[in-house]
């Protein structure tokens, strides 16, 4: 996302920018952005000191860690079915039509706040969404998280049911908000759905998506064949840390 510049972001929502990068592709410009991520974690008054504390650790293992060892992680996470999607919309209209007019909605809201994505970039991707909070006044910000907040309890009780740490930093959006959903009600329909991200389940998604290519367009092309839904994610943000002593809680 461009921005204006670093002003846009309100002072007291950086920690939505910390999580914003924490649900990114981990790289090392992520490990060598702990410090500051930490400093800013550590002044978010809207969470209780045991989930400051529990995402700050989250932090130190991702910095302290080897790359190639949480990238892989993140991808078997993140980019292996669709049940752990981290487009908004994918948990909300799926493959149909309604999803393309809600895309054209969000981004009509990014341009209105003065923001404009390059053309690689997906509005309903969830760092991305959080990035265009993080410049809102605080009540709005809020309002944003609480109208996602179904989708982000969701995932939470997703990644419990398959033991990814990634659940924290769902639950500190959802503490930013003071929403305590019923996680055990989630968590059972989590533990009761067909996983999606086995090699058989991605097969068949595979298969599936490319017959409707050759459906659709009568002749179908090795170097045109669409890409599994979960591939589709985009690395293309650039977001900004200030100095902790520029941070207000």
């Amino acid at each position: 996302m461009n921005n204006p510049g670093p002003a846009t972001i309100n002072p007291g929502l950086h920690s939505l920018i910390v999580i914003a990068r924490l649900l990114d592709y981990p790289t090392q410009d992520l490990q060598d952005a702990a410090p500051a991520m930490l400093d800013i974690i550590d002044t978010e008054t809207r969470l209780p000191v045991a989930q400051r504390q529990a995402l700050m650790q989250f932090i130190q293992q991702l910095q302290t860690a080897i790359l190639l060892d949480i990238q892989a992680d993140y991808v078997e996470t993140f980019e292996r079915g669709r049940a752990l999607s981290l487009l908004l919309f994918e948990h909300v209209h799926g493959e149909s039509r309604a999803r393309g007019q809600a895309m054209v909605d969000l981004l009509q809201q990014y341009r209105q706040a003065g923001l404009e994505l390059s053309a690689r970039e997906l509005p309903d991707y969830i760092p991305l969404y959080l990035e265009y909070l993080a410049t809102r006044p605080q009540d709005e910000a809020a309002q944003g998280l609480g109208d996602v907040y179904p989708i982000l309890a969701l995932l939470s009780a997703r990644l419990q049911e398959r033991g990814k740490a990634y659940h924290l930093l769902f639950d500190a959006l959802l503490g930013m908000i003071n929403i305590q959903p019923d996680m055990a009600g989630l968590r059972q329909q989590a533990a009761a759905e067909a996983r999606d991200d086995t090699p058989a389940a991605m097969d068949a998604v595979w298969e599936e998506e490319m017959v409707n290519f050759v459906d659709d367009q009568g002749a179908s092309c090795p170097s045109q064949m669409p890409l599994p839904q979960a591939t589709r994610r985009t690395t293309t943000h650039t977001l900004h840390f200030q100095e902790p002593t520029h941070v207000t809680p």
